[in-house]
């Protein structure tokens, strides 16, 4: 076999950069997220936004670019006369920052739980082990349903149900990058000099998981917001006068014969954010595993 069919590179060809393309992915990802969270967190404040009572003189109108839409409400109305655009970007604020915390108070213990199971092992790692397996065994209808019906709807509960529901995947990952960071020279290293177990866990191990923590809160995002949109479809989510697309989503489906566009455009909204985050998240994790990326 000839050096050039061994090596790709020997003719002048440009070797293959995987991390470059994943660095290329994470840019072009952002950029509709950033202006999708823009837009619903500044067009409130710009005053372009058509007012938010009802109107029952115009109730049920159609997008401004079907026959018997106007451009005073470029969505549609609801029922009520509401201008659902309105509406749409109001859920959309409070359906991200739900999404963000969610995917915060999930990955937050679940990393710490993981890092503590995958470095020190033993006994802590097989109490850590059991309870990812218990949670991962049971479906988070049934835990929302059992915290829910005890608590009562609000955004605290939801919070929790989020936390519960999420740190299992995040354990389970972390976990097993943690196992393999303290089979490492400078972790080794580190014994030797005489540092102490807790600081090479969190001065060193931590921030070498950073990339990892990264991609699973991305992630975690997506998670977050389509158990949140579940949750209120089933109205066991947010409660009025609160919104979101998920509650949006919920209220149109009795609307779908008459005025489908009130539940078409917060399901459009929530497949869409899911799947940006969902890629966002596939590409920093390429990113940062070096083996996800050769291949």
């Amino acid at each position: 076999m000839s050096q050039l069919e061994l090596d790709p590179t020997a003719a002048g060809a440009s070797p293959r950069r995987p991390g470059r393309r994943a660095r290329t992915s994470v840019f072009w990802l952002s950029l509709p997220l950033a202006v999708v969270s823009v837009g619903v967190f500044v067009l409130p404040l710009t005053g372009l936004l058509p007012a938010a009572g009802q109107d029952l003189a115009a109730t049920r109108q159609p997008p401004a670019l079907l026959p018997g839409g106007t451009w005073a409400h470029p969505l549609g109305t609801d029922k009520l006369g509401q201008d659902v655009l309105t509406q749409f970007v109001t859920a959309g604020r409070l359906t991200i920052v739900i999404g963000l915390v969610g995917a915060l108070v999930a990955i937050g213990p679940g990393t710490l739980l993981g890092v503590l199971a995958g470095y020190f092992r033993g006994w802590v790692d097989r109490v850590v082990s059991v309870l990812i397996d218990a949670q991962l065994a049971l479906p988070f209808i049934l835990v929302a349903l059992a915290i829910i019906a005890n608590r009562g709807s609000s955004l605290p509960v939801l919070f929790v149900v989020l936390a519960l529901t999420g740190w299992a995947v995040c354990a389970r990952v972390t976990r097993s990058a943690t196992m393999a960071i303290r089979e490492r020279q400078f972790v080794f290293g580190l014994r030797a000099a005489g540092a102490s177990e807790p600081r090479i866990v969190f001065r060193h191990v931590l921030p070498n998981l950073a990339g990892t923590t990264v991609a699973l809160g991305t992630l975690q995002v997506g998670t977050a917001i389509l158990v949140e949109s579940a949750l209120s479809f089933l109205g066991l989510g947010v409660v009025p006068p609160m919104n979101s697309w998920g509650s949006m989503l919920a209220s149109g489906q009795d609307e779908l014969g008459q005025a489908w566009w009130i539940a078409f455009f917060p399901g459009l909204a929530i497949t869409l954010l899911v799947l940006l985050v969902n890629l966002l998240g596939d590409a920093l994790l390429t990113h940062h595993d070096p083996r996800k990326a050769r291949r």
